[in-house]
């Protein structure tokens, strides 16, 4: 596909993503600057002074790597609560090819019997009445 045959709106699209995400670029990269102690998080709710499980890691490191976890979720409750559209679609695209493949065969079974009856394509006989005496 050309420059001359992409649609307006890809370029549109192209821009207003820019605008969005360079901005959120710019936002991320100084919070991970102000943000760079480390911070431990424990995974014990038990044992507050010594946990079995912690992690000690940047706090900006920790909430990118949540950002991302919540985007995968999100995208997962998406994907499936979009299931029953997906089916459906699907089931229509089955219908739609086998609607398509009997058109295709009415089509070739109306154009044999033309090509077979060549009066066919004329118009019939006009019929004449008599006046009445």
């Amino acid at each position: 596909m050309n420059r001359a045959s992409r649609p307006a709106g890809s370029l549109l699209r192209k821009i207003v993503a820019a605008i969005v995400l360079v901005p959120l670029a710019v936002i991320l990269v100084a919070f991970a600057v102000a943000n760079r102690q480390s911070v431990t998080v424990s995974f014990d709710p038990f044992a507050s002074g010594a946990p079995a499980a912690s992690v000690t890691l940047p706090l900006f490191a920790l909430v990118i790597v949540l950002l991302i976890i919540g985007v995968v979720i999100g995208g997962a409750a998406s994907w499936l609560r979009h299931g029953r559209w997906r089916r459906t679609a699907r089931r229509l695209d089955r219908e739609l090819a086998r609607l398509r493949e009997e058109l295709d065969m009415h089509r070739r079974a109306a154009g044999a019997s033309v090509r077979s009856a060549p009066h066919a394509a004329e118009p019939p006989e006009r019929l004449e009445l008599k006046p009445p005496q």
